[in-house]
């Protein structure tokens, strides 16, 4: 589990992951918040429906991510916290369908 270490300048804001409220740092990314909430599902790969998390944490492999305030595919590991921030994960579709001719 992930844990903070101690860091009393920093203020603390609320955001939103899919709706329920969570406690973040001014500073943190958004992908840093998600793991101290316990919360590392960032989306599903859109063929195989199998759970996306942060991997890199560095803006390099893309698997963080996530949609921020109705903005999609933002990368969780480069977007710093802001109070009020609303961040969706990122579903893949049910089906796959192919393109019309």
């Amino acid at each position: 589990m992930y844990r903070r270490l101690p860091d009393v300048a920093a203020a603390d804001v609320t955001i939103t992951i899919d709706g329920a409220p969570i406690g973040a740092r001014q500073g943190d990314t958004i992908a840093a918040a998600m793991l101290l909430a316990g919360h590392a599902v960032c989306g599903v790969t859109a063929v195989s429906g199998k759970k996306r998390a942060p991997y890199c944490a560095m803006g390099v492999c893309f698997e963080c991510l996530v949609t921020v305030d109705g903005e999609g595919a933002r990368q969780a590991c480069l977007v710093p916290v802001r109070d009020g921030m609303r961040i969706e994960t990122q579903g893949a579709t049910d089906t796959i369908t192919e393109p019309a001719p």
